[in-house]
């Protein structure tokens, strides 16, 4: 049995305004091959036939392209489940069309039942994310668990003797089970080649990685986050983590590069390279802001406000908006001079990855090679790095938090700045006390 999507109108070059309808397609050798419409459609230009969804390139808003695709998906799912279950005499060409139709129009079908029949895992979490309180943001990062504790479900279906009637039930999920699901997330990035089908059914933008334990404590904070909020609002009397403790994240000292450091790096000679010298200066720039760099990615000439940047922090809009205002000094206002002919976004950006990628070339060709000490994400060891191995955007956020904190020591002024919320857990591992802190407080005691 396979189900496929399709559209039947031919894209025509140059047309933004044509629609075609969405068809799904089923087939089950020769028992059965069947075509009916969907609600949905798309424009035929968009339309990628090989991976059944919005092309990854095509010009189209980032809501279209999530809507359409993850609706493609949530019918396959649907369609397959309903295939699996359905009685051998119910199916012939018009199944396909009827059971569209009740996917669209449940309550035509399933008025009585609706009332009595249980919701699944995957509906109480998809109401949990429309009706909890969350950043965008942080929906989509509870929608990448979702899929998982999904695929998880899958997994156990087909790899364990006698559980292919598996299903995971709010009510009956119990550590034993956490634990064997912690075991999945951390070694899902080897089972993609052994159980291809699983990743057919809910896939990802990208081939699921090796995890470190931070991630996973990520990860199950989130499905814990789910089932407190499960709990509360009266979908299940069970409390699964009570005996499934989480450990809190460990991280290294954060490092940053110095003024004089960052001075160099400025000062070095890109002539050759205009491509990598306009990366390096958004860099330093963003070192003078000292914000995240998706804020930065969001920026644009309106952002800058009698000498200043003013932005919202988009990972704390949601919870307690504060607007923050940083005053750009000379070497800021001389990069946005720079570029004040740039049309658009504040400043030429690239993707976040290229970005990163370009960091890491002029920290080298400028020998920013400093050894440092970091936590390996994978085995927590501590490891030793020359400066322009581990150099990211996020550096760029350190280097202006530690700077400003080891000249004014004091937390509440730096946070103004940086964004944090009071009493950030994340702000208090910049509070590194340098040597140059250690002999300032050594002196109280002359």
């Amino acid at each position: 049995m396979k189900v496929t999507f399709i559209i039947k109108k031919v894209a025509k070059r140059n047309d933004v305004d044509s629609k075609a309808t969405i068809y799904v397609r089923l087939r089950d050798g020769r028992r059965l091959d069947s075509v009916a419409p969907t609600e949905l459609a798309v424009n035929p230009n968009l339309w990628d036939e090989q991976k059944e969804g919005i092309k990854s390139k095509a010009v189209c808003s980032d809501e279209i392209r999530a809507s359409i695709n993850e609706e493609v998906r949530n019918i396959k799912t649907y369609i397959e489940k309903e295939y699996q279950v359905a009685k051998e005499e119910e199916i012939n060409k018009e199944w396909l069309k009827l059971s569209l139709d009740k996917y669209y129009h449940p309550a035509k079908y399933f008025i009585v039942e609706e009332v009595a029949v249980k919701p699944s895992l995957e509906q109480l979490f998809d109401e949990f994310l429309l009706k909890h309180r969350l950043s965008a943001v942080r929906i989509k990062n509870f929608k990448v668990v979702k899929r998982g504790v999904l695929r998880y479900e899958l997994y156990i279906k087909m790899t364990k003797r006698g559980q292919k009637a598996f299903i995971l039930d709010v009510d009956t999920v119990t550590s034993d089970v956490l634990r064997d699901m912690w075991d999945f997330f951390e070694n899902e990035y080897k089972y993609v080649e052994l159980y291809p089908s699983v990743y057919e059914s809910i896939p990802e933008k990208r081939t699921p990685q090796p995890r470190g334990k931070n991630t996973l404590i990520d990860c199950f904070s989130r499905i814990r986050t789910f089932f407190i909020w499960c709990y509360d609002n009266k979908k299940t009397k069970n409390r699964p983590f009570d005996d499934f403790p989480i450990d809190e994240c460990t991280y290294g000292t954060p490092f940053y590069i110095t003024l004089k450091e960052r001075d160099q790096i400025f000062d070095t000679d890109l002539s050759e390279r205009p491509q990598l010298a306009i990366q390096r200066d958004i860099f330093i720039f963003q070192t003078l802001i000292g914000c995240r760099v998706g804020d930065l990615y969001r920026m644009t000439k309106l952002n800058v406000v009698n000498g200043a940047i003013e932005y919202m922090p988009r990972k704390t809009k949601e919870g307690n908006p504060i607007t923050v205002r940083v005053p750009l000094n000379d070497k800021a206002l001389s990069i946005l001079s720079k570029y004040k002919d740039h049309a658009g976004k504040l400043l030429p950006f690239i993707s976040e990855q290229k970005y990163n990628a370009a960091i890491k070339k002029f920290f080298q060709i400028a020998h920013i090679d400093r050894i440092v000490t970091i936590l390996d994400p994978l085995t927590h060891d501590e490891v030793k790095r020359p400066l322009y191995e581990v150099a990211s955007s996020h550096l760029a956020r350190r280097t202006f938090i530690g700077n400003i904190y080891k000249k004014v020591k004091d937390p509440n002024l730096v946070s103004a700045l940086s964004g944090h919320k009071e009493g950030s857990k994340a702000f208090t591992r910049y509070r590194d006390i340098d040597e140059e802190m250690k002999k300032d407080l050594v002196k109280l005691l002359d």
